[in-house]
């Protein structure tokens, strides 16, 4: 998106449908509820995201939180500027065997050259799942 706005500017979830998910985030079922300054929220179900005995596979869930992780953190970023994940971690407390995961990202620093974020992944009745934590190392954009 070529703009001169800033990101409080810009409606989250239009810039993120025009930038696009990524393939791996779309073939999991990954569906925006809110993007902006504050915070990032997305669901996907649980269904085709599980371990053969019927579990969310742990790696869905940091699938999630990379993803809004790194969304938010190029929201942030602004336009000419890339933001590219560097470190990841998750806890997992509670397992999910259907419906929806929520995951809610809410930044823990937002500097001009790195951002750290916490992602809360709950289920549908709102209990914790899993906490991840990723931090987004912010460069210029490489030229094409």
């Amino acid at each position: 998106m070529t703009t001169d706005l800033s990101p409080a500017d810009i409606d989250g979830i239009a810039w993120a449908n025009q930038r696009g998910n990524g393939a791996l985030a779309d073939r999991m079922g990954f569906e925006w509820v809110e993007l902006t300054r504050e915070r990032a929220v997305a669901t996907m179900p649980v269904e085709g995201n599980t371990q053969p005995v019927g579990l969310m596979h742990g790696g869905a869930f940091v699938v999630l939180g990379e993803s809004l992780g790194s969304m938010h953190a190029n929201y942030h970023a602004g336009e000419g500027r890339l933001a590219v994940g560097v470190d990841i971690n998750a806890t997992h407390t509670r397992s999910a065997t259907s419906g929806r995961v929520t995951g809610v990202c809410t930044p823990v620093h937002l500097g001009r050259s790195m951002t750290v974020h916490e992602i809360v992944v709950s289920d549908d009745q709102g209990r914790r799942c899993s906490t991840i934590r990723i931090t987004n190392m912010i460069k210029d954009m490489p030229q094409r």
